[in-house]
This record gives structure tokens, sequence and C-alpha cells, in this order.
């Protein structure tokens, strides 16, 4: 196992543990020393996650959070208004996504969070610096879309219905 490899199974087994995970059965589960799993904490959070540790072990300091994909279809004149109404009912778009037909599958992250990050990719756009990524595929993308529930997962999906940016998959159309 890479040391990559290492670190990503070391912050999977403290994210989905219900009590602190201590240094010392970290090195024994991953047959190195205490050093190692040291050293290994230190990257993870140099990565950007909040590892917090404890007398008992090590934790996990990360907000709940929930996951949806949505396919969406809208013009270059509604993208401004489609991001802007995902993040002001508490949604962060993670990505944008496209299949196209000769290149497959083409992702970008995006991390759009607030108002001003909305503004910020609007404006990155429109002096040229790229175009969307959903016009090679007349623009149909799926967004991953991040929230604190379920709850606030389906107002943003039932906003983009609204306002007739979201594809709905047959299966879905035949349950409504």
């Amino acid at each position: 196992m890479t040391g990559s490899d290492r670190r990503n199974a070391i912050t999977e087994k403290i994210r989905n543990s219900a009590v602190p995970v201590s240094g010392r059965a970290l090195a024994a589960e991953f047959d190195v020393s205490r050093q190692v799993i040291v050293q290994d904490i230190a990257l993870i959070r140099a990565a950007g996650y909040d590892i917090i540790s404890t007398n008992r072990g090590y934790i996990i300091n990360e907000p709940c959070s929930v996951r949806r994909i949505f396919k969406v279809r809208h013009t270059d004149a509604q993208l401004e208004e489609e991001l802007n109404s995902i993040v002001d009912l508490g949604g962060k778009v993670c990505d944008v996504m496209v299949h196209h037909r000769v290149y497959g599958r083409l992702q970008a992250d995006l991390n759009i969070t607030s108002r001003r990050r909305v503004a910020e990719f609007i404006a990155d756009i429109e002096n040229g610096k790229s175009s969307p990524l959903k016009n090679i595929t007349s623009d149909y993308h799926y967004h991953t879309v991040e929230a604190d529930s379920e709850e606030t997962l389906d107002m943003i999906e039932n906003m983009l219905r609204e306002k007739n940016f979201l594809i709905e998959s047959e299966n879905r159309q035949n349950k409504l």
C-alpha cells in the first residue's frame, strides 16, 4: 500500500468511526510505526482535513453533509440564475460534469458556495477565460450539489424543477 493509499484509508477509518481512533490502533492496522501515523496525520491535515487529536485518539471535524447529482439544462444567460438559486438555498455546487459522445465523461471542480463565488465564476466566463462545459453537450450537464440535509437537497431539486432547469429521468417521471 502506498503512503497516499494509506492516508486515504486512515482518513476513511477516522471518518467512519463512532469513537476516536488511536494512533496505536492505526499503526497496528497499517503495519507501520506510530511515528509514520503522526506524519500521515500531519499530511492529511495539510490536505485540508480538520483532524483533531484527543487523549483517546483521532477524530475528524467535518460538518454533516449529503450530496446529490442533478442533470440540468439551461442557456448561458441562465447560468448565473441557476448557480445563485442553488447557493441561496444552502447548496454547494461541487462540480460540473458532461457526458461527451467522443471524449466520454468530462468533469471540473467548481466548489461554489456563495453569490460572491458565483459572480467570480461568471466574470471568468465573461472575460473569455473559458466557456461553460455544458456548451459541448447542447447545454445538458450534471452538478454534484452538497447540502446540510436531504430536505435542503429536496428544496434545491424542486427549485430546479420549477425553473425548468431539471432534466427528469424516465423512472422519476413515472413515479410522479
